[in-house]
């Protein structure tokens, strides 16, 4: 058995490049967009669909890489919510929403903002980038099978690990998360 850093660092290696693969792919394929607007109508995208993806029945009914979400049950975001959660100044996260906005990518509803479905972008359904995605994620998954990562029983790492850190970044994280974002913290 690996000592429970090793795993660590081995995770954290393998997941850091799935992620910057994966941004490199978004901004392949959306290269007309400023890296920080794809930033940020990818935040809202992830935030809108949040209750998708915490109910088994609606995750199942759009599972299909040709179901889009209807606007009418996308969850919106604040603008204060994506200001905290990608850590960037709410004058510089109004400015881009105006600007996305403007070009009918996102809208404006009670709750929120959301990233239209009739987005001339196809944001939230661009196939090919969810092709690419599927390939990135079993690239990710190999990986950490060939270090001997099988499953999350093979992430159990001791208290201590974390025990410097856990309690002060569990707070920020939460507090950053926008509205209705899954948490990763277990409950008790």
């Amino acid at each position: 058995m690996r000592n429970d850093s090793d795993v660590i660092r081995t995770v954290s290696r393998h997941t850091l490049a799935y992620m910057l693969f994966s941004i490199s792919e978004m901004f392949r394929n959306y290269d007309e967009f400023d890296p920080l607007d794809l930033l940020i109508v990818h935040a809202i995208l992830n935030a809108n669909v949040i209750n998708v993806m915490n109910d088994p029945s609606l995750d199942e009914q759009f599972s299909s890489i040709h179901a889009v979400e209807p606007d009418v049950i996308k969850q919106g975001v604040s603008r204060a919510a994506l200001s905290r959660f990608l850590s960037l100044p709410l004058e510089t996260v109004r400015r881009r929403v105006t600007g996305l906005k403007r070009r009918k990518i996102l809208a404006e509803t009670k709750e929120g903002l959301i990233v239209t479905e009739q987005n001339a972008f196809r944001f939230g359904n661009n196939h090919e980038l969810q092709k690419t995605n599927m390939l990135l994620l079993t690239k990710l998954l190999r990986d950490l099978k060939r270090a001997g990562i099988n499953g999350p029983e093979d992430l159990r790492a001791p208290k201590e690990t974390f025990k410097d850190n856990s309690k002060d970044n569990s707070k920020d994280a939460s507090k950053n998360a926008p509205r209705g974002a899954a948490s990763t913290r277990k409950a008790k």
